[in-house]
């Protein structure tokens, strides 16, 4: 026993001193680089662990046998806590629009915008020829007005905030109508009757789930009565036996009663999807014309911009947005107007847009293009994975988004991992295997098989080499 403490006494004693170390030569480089707190606390948090080593093995840790190796553990630990948050991945779900790997992909015109206003001063809020203070909305403004026929426009960080500043600045205090079978619920459990309260509205709900009138809508008007909302239900459908009300017909109850007829797109696409093989989606122009008075839809979603609020509408109302308090809470940054106003110029060009941007150039491949890809990986993958899975492509399909278009499904093919019965080597290790590589590669598993979409692949020669680094590592 006391030749035990004898031992782990000394153990203890041979670990180097914190002031020895910080003198050493590569760790004085190495505060050069990272700083002289962070590097002390980086390498504190390494002796205290050799400590807890010691306290529960009796003997020290690989990393303390020598200064070498301590250092080298040091260098390490500097460099991971250097990684960012937010690498870049492979989207191979099966969902381009993937809420939770960031949605769009913002074109190249925007991402050089963007560029722009980080490295240099720009005019976000100056007016350049008339020399005074200028409003960050008139640019972009001027855009929408052009895209949409709109007489005035507002933006604002996301679309649930461009929700909370229509109803905030039109209706609170008093009651807005919403048809039961539009009381959305998004994502993080953003809800309809939710953003009413925190708007100061109260909620009068008419019809039923799936069946609404015009009728009801017009029983349910009092004199506190703000506004009727509409709300496209952009992330599911009611079939069957259903009515709602078009958004013309409801115009025409608004004028009759002197209210405002909002509608929330949610996900709103500026031009016809169907050109580019996707499904019909109403636009902010119809609602436009239909009569709405204001109408607000995401940037990140079906625009394939950066995650925004845009509202559209009659100026009247607008001007009641612009002077909210909200607005100022709520509205963007350089950067992201930067990336806006680039992605909305490409829409002068529609037909381009496939070429232009990243979400709608996946969703239009055509499968004679992923068989190509498809049967190249087969010509060069299946070796680095042997003998511990069979590789296969699969025919499948990519889903546009959850929150888009969810029952728009792309025909597509996927490239299928199924684990040999002899290896024992499990789906989730592979699994583990494609998040730990540098540029992560996101897939998903079915049926004890791990899918690989193709529809969502990109810079293909290093996706493969990214693959046969992994199947070697097996």
């Amino acid at each position: 026993m006391t030749q035990a403490i004898a031992t782990t006494a000394a153990l203890y004693r041979s670990l180097p001193a914190m002031d020895a170390m910080l003198l050493h030569k590569e760790v004085v480089t190495l505060k050069q680089e990272y700083g002289d707190t962070w590097v002390k606390t980086q390498l504190s948090n390494l002796l205290n662990q050799a400590r807890e080593h010691i306290g529960q093995q009796s003997r020290l840790p690989e990393f303390c046998a020598t200064p070498e190796l301590l250092i080298q553990a040091l260098t390490d630990e500097l460099l991971n806590s250097q990684r960012h948050s937010l690498p870049s991945v492979w989207n191979l779900t099966g969902t381009i629009l993937h809420t939770n790997l960031g949605r769009s992909q913002l074109s190249e015109a925007a991402i050089t915008a963007v560029t722009k206003v980080m490295r240099y001063p720009t005019p976000l809020e100056f007016e350049l020829e008339a020399g005074k203070r200028g409003h960050r909305d008139q640019a972009i403004g001027k855009i929408l007005q052009q895209l949409t026929g709109s007489e005035s426009c507002c933006l604002v960080n996301n679309n649930a905030a461009a929700v909370l500043l229509m109803l905030s600045s039109v209706a609170a205090g008093k009651e807005v109508i919403v048809s039961r079978g539009e009381l959305v619920e998004i994502g993080g459990a953003f809800r309809i009757p939710d953003i009413m309260r925190q708007a100061g509205c109260t909620l009068v709900e008419v019809g039923s789930t799936n069946r609404t009138h015009l009728r009801d809508y017009e029983a349910a008007i009092t004199e506190n009565t703000a506004a009727i909302m509409k709300v496209h239900t952009s992330n599911y459908h009611i079939q069957g036996f259903t009515c709602a009300v078009d958004e013309k017909s409801l115009a025409v109850l608004c004028q009759q009663h002197q209210l405002p007829l909002i509608s929330d797109l949610g996900s709103g696409a500026l031009t016809d999807l169907s050109q580019f093989g996707l499904g019909a989606e109403p636009t902010p122009q119809k609602m436009l014309s239909d009569g709405v008075n204001l109408v607000s839809f995401s940037g990140d979603k079906l625009l394939g911009g950066p995650q925004a609020g845009l509202i559209v509408g009659d100026s009247s109302l607008v001007k009641k947005l612009q002077q909210h308090p909200l607005k100022r809470a709520l509205r963007c940054d350089k950067m992201t107007l930067a990336a806006l106003e680039a992605t909305l110029l490409l829409y002068r060009n529609p037909k381009r847009l496939n070429q232009q941007l990243p979400m709608l150039r996946k969703m239009s491949r055509s499968l004679t293009e992923l068989a190509q890809l498809s049967q190249q990986m087969m010509a060069e993958l299946p070796e680095s994975f042997s003998p511990y899975f069979t590789l296969a492509i699969t025919a499948c399909e990519t889903q546009v988004g959850s929150g888009s278009q969810p029952e728009t499904l792309i025909e597509s093919l996927a490239l299928t991992f199924t684990p040999t019965a002899k290896t024992g080597y499990r789906i989730h290790q592979l699994e583990q295997k494609f998040k730990q590589q540098v540029r992560p590669i996101i897939g998903r598993i079915s049926n004890n098989q791990y899918w690989l979409d193709l529809r969502g692949a990109e810079q293909e020669k290093e996706l493969i080499s990214a693959l046969r680094q992994v199947g070697q590592t097996l």
